[in-house]
């Protein structure tokens, strides 16, 4: 597993922060240092498996000294968060009820798309989890 550092960021009167020097805009809080550590493993698990998802490269994650001497970064607390697990992760078979109407439409696109229907899902669900999306409405239910 490879570790990346984060950086926790605090004001008065604010939840503490957390960004990833190799992952701009890969950010998160919590309104404790655990709960934000937490949601650092969720929201850096996250980002690594959309950037896996989509092709793209995940970085090399950079040494805390060379963190330590940007000065966007200097004045930041600095802790080890993730341990970003390795890209094959073993596929596990749910089951999952959807409505018709919702089904054939994701099936749709995942043929134009050229993708099956569980790699638009996933993709799909990390896109929504990257987002920070709040709590599901009544209208999100189906």
């Amino acid at each position: 597993m490879t570790a990346y550092i984060a950086m926790i960021h605090k004001d008065p009167d604010s939840d503490y922060g957390v960004s990833f020097p190799d992952f701009p805009g890969c950010v998160t809080a919590g309104s404790t240092l655990e709960e934000a550590r937490e949601m650092a493993d969720e929201a850096l698990g996250a980002h690594v498996g959309y950037l896996r998802e989509t092709g793209r490269a995940v970085p090399e994650p950079t040494t805390l000294d060379a963190i330590m001497a940007d000065p966007e970064t200097a004045g930041a607390v600095s802790f080890l968060v993730v341990s970003v697990p390795e890209a094959k992760q073993k596929p596990v078979r749910i089951n999952v009820m959807i409505p018709d109407a919702d089904l054939r439409r994701i099936d749709a696109t995942a043929r134009r798309l050229g993708m099956s229907r569980s790699s638009l899902l996933v993709r799909a669900a990390r896109k929504f989890l990257l987002a920070g999306s709040g709590p599901a409405t009544p209208a999100d239910t189906p």
